[in-house]
């Protein structure tokens, strides 16, 4: 990884360590979120990957109006660092799905 790889790589951590703190405290069932990049190809390889407990938790959460303000709050605080990402750069997942599908591997599942 290049230098200013690293440094971008860092201010996207500090940004997303934020957001999950919020969603933390807000949402339901959530537990975590990480990124993946490959800065060869940044920032349309950027995918942040949010996880929620269950399925249920997460449909719930899908079915709620915080889906549509956890997504923008996660753009914003993107486009607040200069990084400007799209809605389809937003996944989530759930512990429920990584356990039965991965044994629990999420190294292997993401």
């Amino acid at each position: 990884m290049r230098k200013t790889d690293k440094k971008l790589d860092n201010q996207i951590r500090e940004v997303l360590t934020n957001v999950c703190d919020t969603a933390l405290q807000e949402l339901a069932g959530f537990q975590w979120l990480t990124h993946l990049v490959d800065y060869s190809n940044f920032p349309k390889s950027l995918k942040v990957v949010c996880v929620f407990d269950t399925n249920s938790s997460l449909n719930d959460f899908e079915q709620s109006n915080h889906f549509q303000r956890f997504n923008a709050l996660i753009q914003k605080s993107l486009t607040g660092a200069g990084i400007n990402v799209g809605t389809n750069s937003i996944a989530y997942d759930t512990e429920e799905n990584c356990s039965r599908d991965n044994n629990g591997r999420w190294a292997e599942r993401l």
